[in-house]
């Protein structure tokens, strides 16, 4: 295309994309408008077949139809480059986890400074992710665009059944995403895409360590002339740590991606994830000897066809298994839950002179069975005594107006709950971009979002927590404003953002020999700021080929009213996260990867001495973690060594549970 085209002050998009990466549009060092931002790119993600983006649909004004590399999107929407979106949107490429010394999803997202992942168990065995200051609860989770955030606690939205090695990227939306992702992205959204290996090809990777520590998996990809296939499965075991943290983790991934014709194509997943793990005061430090076995099933088909009308639905299912044990090996105390979630979607996008237009819906059913969790009582059901179901209807429309240098993105959802009929709602949104100048966009979003309460908040009753029917859907109004600069030798972000939270659901008590009781909180506050940096130095110093550098900030605070109540999640947020992540080279084919973090926590915790409360209310202590990678690349096989918390840091995230010390592993992979 010549020079004269891109002057136009016309939105276009581009038809078809070769397998390169980002190099037309770094070359070209300027703006080029698509018309389309936000929400209409950000809600469903790509499906396991990520390769057949390599044909995206786009709408044409003036511009004829050009051979041109592959991008980067955010979403299937409407699939575009991220620096096109009207929100800021952090993006863990496959590249960052070759680089990171981490051992799970959970440990790649500990490197945001904007998350606060809580890890219970090591290496992935159970973690819960918040953004900006929000619950576990309070981020949704998906997979290739399905929603698979657990209805009956957030504690297992991240039994997932991919390994590393399966996740092409993360694309993670910070601030309230209620359109984008649905009800359950009160405070941000996370979606895990998979699948896009080039070539057909066999890979194993096996690795020891400290703690008896063993993994091993296996992926064999197969390319057709009109689909491609992928096969992966992963096994891990540890015997823990400290006493009854020991686990074993399976996950099997199977994806197939069929090319129907120019315009359509079609999308099929199936996955397993398998846990079996000592809990040693996961849920209360006066029982060390819990226990827990979950099994989660995944199964997803997407279609999507047309151009200038393009529809897209999607139908996924996830079904989910818990056998926790208070005391392991012991009847008394134990529950059995299994949830089932099956949702349907549909968007529809129409791209015409004044912008792009996306319309379309979701039905989602979720279904509990469960021992201690619900509110019909089942006969001949053993072990299940209970159960419960709703279903959640939300309809969206949303359009996105594009200009040379303004993006306008203005967006609905409608939404409502068979559980919670009268707190129906809608939820509009307004995301705003300005690029001022070359590589620079300054944005602003405002936001509403609701959520509604997880079985465990209504039902729950245990020894030490108990549940609360009478819980209502929790609701926020977000404000975000920020500058980002984009450039091949550097990329630098700051954002300021304010939520105001009305009847934030909590898990509290009035003092510390109280049960836990979920809660509406009357209301809270928060206010920060976030700012990050990249550095690709070889773009500035030639001679320092292979070496980035990536700094991450958040400072936040917040004002709650909480009737002096004791908090165990909303009140204890991080203050101040501070991440650093350097790789470099060290001789040859040898490198390194760096990964610091330190974290400020407000909040306390009661402490325990013998599984027996004490009564003291201990505030959370600031304190930082190294992590280190050595990598050996040769032609098919790469040699690593992790070496996890270096400096042996004691610490706790979460009260009363210890987090692992030094830990060594090694291992290798062969292509």
């Amino acid at each position: 295309m010549k020079q004269k085209d891109f002057k136009l002050q016309q939105a276009f998009r581009f038809r078809r994309f070769a397998r390169k990466r980002y190099a037309v549009f770094n070359s070209l060092h300027r703006v080029i408008n698509t018309g389309v931002v936000a929400g209409c790119m950000l809600t469903f993600a790509a499906a396991a077949g990520t390769a057949a983006q390599n044909r995206v649909s786009v709408i044409r004004d003036s511009i004829p139809e050009q051979e041109l590399e592959e991008l980067i999107v955010t979403g299937a929407k409407a699939e575009l480059p991220m620096n096109q979106t009207a929100r800021l949107v952090t993006l863990i490429t496959g590249d960052d986890i070759a680089r990171e010394p981490a051992e799970s999803v959970s440990d790649l997202l500990k490197t945001i400074a904007g998350l606060d992942v809580r890890q219970r168990g090591p290496n992935g065995v159970l973690s819960g992710v918040a953004v900006r200051g929000g619950t576990f609860e309070q981020t949704a989770i998906l997979l290739n665009g399905a929603n698979l955030t657990n209805p009956q606690t957030g504690h297992y939205n991240l039994d997932l059944p991919v390994n590393l090695s399966d996740i092409e990227r993360i694309e993670i939306i910070q601030g309230p995403a209620s359109l984008l992702y649905g009800a359950g992205a009160f405070s941000g959204g996370i979606n895990i895409v998979t699948g896009n290996h080039a070539g057909t090809g066999f890979s194993l990777e096996a690795k020891g360590g400290m703690h008896k520590l063993f993994e091993v998996n296996a992926r064999e990809v197969v390319n057709a002339a009109h689909s491609s296939h992928s096969l992966s499965s992963g096994y891990a075991s540890s015997e823990g740590y400290i006493r009854n943290s020991d686990y074993q983790i399976i996950n099997a991934l199977w994806q197939s991606n069929f090319s129907l014709n120019s315009h359509s194509s079609l999308d099929v997943q199936w996955g397993l994830n398998d846990k079996k793990y000592g809990a040693n005061t996961f849920y209360s430090a006066a029982y060390p000897d819990q226990y827990d076995e979950t099994r989660s099933l995944f199964a997803a088909v997407k279609a999507s066809t047309g151009t200038k009308l393009k529809v897209t639905p999607q139908l996924y299912w996830n079904r989910h298994f818990d056998h926790y044990q208070l005391v392991k090996n012991q009847p008394s105390g134990e529950n059995f839950h299994r949830t089932d979630v099956l949702g349907f979607n549909l968007n529809v996008r129409y791209g015409w002179k004044a912008g792009i237009t996306c319309f379309g819906g979701e039905i989602r059913r979720e279904g509990i069975v469960s021992s201690n969790l619900g509110k019909d009582a089942l006969s001949n059901r053993k072990p299940y005594l209970l159960a419960d179901d709703r279903t959640n209807f939300s309809a969206f429309l949303e359009h996105s107006f594009a200009l040379e240098k303004f993006t306008l993105n203005l967006g609905l959802l409608a939404g409502c709950n068979t559980a919670f009929m009268d707190d129906a709602g809608l939820y509009p949104s307004v995301n705003a971009a300005y690029r001022f100048a070359p590589g620079w966009k300054a944005f602003v979003s405002w936001t509403n979002a609701a959520r509604i309460p997880t079985f465990t908040d209504l039902y729950y009753k245990g020894k030490t927590h108990r549940g609360n029917s009478d819980v209502r859907p929790e609701q926020s109004v977000s404000l975000e404003a920020g500058i980002k600069y984009v450039h091949p030798a550097v990329s630098a972000s700051a954002n300021g953002f304010y939520m105001k939270g009305i009847n934030l659901i909590d898990w509290v008590k009035h003092h510390p020999d109280s049960l836990w009781e979920s809660r509406n909180l009357t209301g809270l506050d928060k206010a920060g700021f976030e700012t990050g940096l990249t550095v690709n130095m070889a773009k500035i110093f030639p001679q320092m080929s292979g070496t980035r550098l990536s700094l991450g900030y958040m400072f936040m605070h917040q004002a709650k009213e909480a009737k002096g109540l004791i908090s165990n999640y909303v009140m204890d947020y991080l203050k101040h996260k501070f991440t650093a992540g350097l790789s470099h080279p060290v001789y040859k084919n040898l490198s390194a990867g760096w990964q610091f973090r330190l974290q400020d926590r407000a909040g306390s915790y009661t402490q325990y001495e013998n599984s027996q409360a004490t009564g003291v209310e201990t505030p959370y202590r600031p304190f930082s973690v190294l992590d280190v990678k050595l990598n050996w690349k040769m032609k098919r096989v790469n040699l690593f060594l992790n070496i996890n918390n270096v400096f042996d840091t004691y610490y706790f995230d979460l009260g009363n549970v210890p987090q692992p010390g030094i830990w060594i592993l090694c291992g290798g992979q062969f292509r």
